[in-house]
């Protein structure tokens, strides 16, 4: 009798944290489902998410392609195509930032932290949301790179194994994203910063051209960032190379990523 209730205390706690798991996941798949809503019905997103990207191949395709010399199996077209994914799969995450911005300064934050929700459902909402946007955006830039030319060289596993890591990037810049806007909280200001910081880092790398083209005080720079690694690694997926030590410091680097940035994140979300 003495010792029911430490075997039954333990089992209510283990019920309880259950239920908090399964009600907190159904709110987040709620908050997702209400972003994605909103995504379909702003075209404004949609021309950002998808458009916006597609004219990105063709202009490199076409414009520059042509001007720019790269010593890989199917010239230009197949080294641009990684960094275009992972170059839109970090400005698209940015939509994170000015979505939680814009909800913040129409009240619809406030509203959410008055309802009898999770609190980890509005951004863990938000992050399913953008997983999908960003699946999504990154298979139609890869269908038009196929239909301009660009051809996976190192068989289907690999070149899933490229999409993975284009879309994770972008999940890693969304947790970056969601910490700017829940920190800044105004959407002009979010826009402006967003520019500030994903401008250099994705064309200072080798999204676009051969970091050994760029003067020499640059190259430290670009070789040593974590734009470039990662689109490396994509690229070596793509055409076949070097796989493993690409691939542990890319992986190093979006979990580091992941693991400052939503703890901030959370703790912007707590203050407002």
């Amino acid at each position: 009798m003495n010792n029911r209730p430490i075997l039954d205390r333990p089992t209510e706690i283990n019920v309880s944290l259950l239920e908090e798991l399964r009600y907190g996941i159904s709110d987040a798949l709620i908050i997702a489902k209400r972003d994605l809503l909103v995504w379909l019905r702003v075209p404004a997103f949609i021309f950002f998410a998808i458009v916006q990207p597609v004219m990105f191949v063709l202009l490199f395709r076409y414009v520059f392609g042509g001007a720019i010399s790269v010593n890989v199996p199917g010239g230009y077209v197949d080294y641009l195509m990684p960094g275009i994914i992972a170059q839109s799969a970090a400005f698209a995450s940015f939509g994170t930032a000015i979505g939680l911005a814009r909800e913040i300064q129409l009240g619809v934050i406030d509203r959410f932290r008055s309802m009898p929700m999770a609190r980890s459902a509005v951004l863990l909402g938000r992050l399913i949301a953008d997983s999908i946007r960003l699946l999504v955006t990154v298979v139609v830039i890869l269908l038009v790179g196929y239909a301009v030319g660009f051809r996976f060289h190192n068989g289907v596993a690999a070149g899933i194994a490229m999409l993975g890591f284009g879309v994770a990037f972008g999940i890693a810049i969304c947790c970056v994203s969601a910490f700017c806007g829940l920190a800044l909280k105004n959407e002009e200001t979010v826009q402006s910063f967003g520019l500030a910081w994903l401008f250099p880092l994705t064309f200072v790398s080798s999204a676009f051209v051969p970091v050994s083209s760029m003067p020499s005080w640059l190259q430290v720079f670009a070789k040593n960032q974590p734009v470039t690694i990662i689109i490396n690694e994509m690229r070596s997926l793509a055409l076949g190379g070097p796989l493993f030590s690409g691939g542990i410091k890319s992986v190093i680097w979006l979990i580091v990523i992941i693991a400052i940035f939503i703890p901030l994140a959370i703790r912007s979300y707590r203050r407002i």
